[in-house]
């Protein structure tokens, strides 16, 4: 029989990125560093890189179609009472629970705390940048901002983890000041994959070109073998 072309005599490991195995009670091993801003390139500016501002497209197209709604029911109206034609319904009878019911009435107490808790929240999303699933990236130029989004920075960190030797699966979930790595170990000792996974996955952050690089927590555990 021939062998198959392009092969060479070399194999490949392929990666299994997730598996349903849970991992055993008996052989954990775990870790947690930090790591510090990469250093800054020749001809960059320094300092911390802030976060991406969000556009708030959706909210803003909200609140503005909501006023253009309300604006154009009330200039109807009023032009109505102008031209001597009696106002709407709803507005007298706006106008009449106003002037009839007292401030601490539950109506009034519930529709007020609406209105504060849609204005706190306007507010909140004008004074905060959003855009959380992005990451800023260290500056090299004044003009120029980069920023890495956390399901690619964790699937960089998931590549590199599937080249220590001994991993079998891993699953990387990203936050802005975290990265957890749980992989699954079905031979060597946990204690020098972990050590590995530490090296490898440490380097791997620092190739990433974060501003703020996020802290590392690496979980190893092993597989579950089935008794059959």
């Amino acid at each position: 029989m021939s062998e198959p072309q392009g092969s060479e005599g070399t194999t490949q490991r392929l990666p299994v990125i997730e598996r349903a195995a849970e991992p055993d009670q008996r052989g954990q091993s775990a870790s947690a560093a930090a790591y510090g801003p990469p250093p800054v390139l020749e001809g960059g500016t320094g300092g911390t890189a802030r976060r991406f501002w969000s556009a708030r497209r959706v909210p803003a197209g909200i609140v503005a179609l909501l006023l253009l709604l309300i604006a154009g029911v009330f200039l109807y109206d009023i032009a109505a009472v102008r031209a001597d034609r009696p106002a709407m319904h709803w507005r007298r009878e706006l106008a009449r629970q106003l002037a009839e019911r007292p401030l601490d009435d539950t109506w009034v107490l519930v529709g007020a705390g609406v209105a504060a808790v849609l204005g706190l929240w306007l507010i909140l999303l004008a004074v905060t940048p959003g855009l959380r699933a992005v990451l800023p990236m260290h500056r090299t130029h004044p003009d120029v901002r980069a920023g890495l989004h956390r399901d690619a920075a964790a699937m960089v960190l998931r590549d590199r983890a599937m080249e220590v030797a001994g991993v079998q699966s891993v699953r990387v979930r990203t936050r802005r000041k975290r990265a957890d790595v749980r992989a699954i170990s079905h031979f060597r000792e946990l204690d020098d994959v972990r050590a590995d996974l530490d090296v490898a996955l440490a380097e791997a952050i620092r190739g990433l070109g974060l501003s703020r690089p996020p802290a590392l927590s690496v979980h190893v555990a092993r597989t579950t073998r089935k008794k059959g």
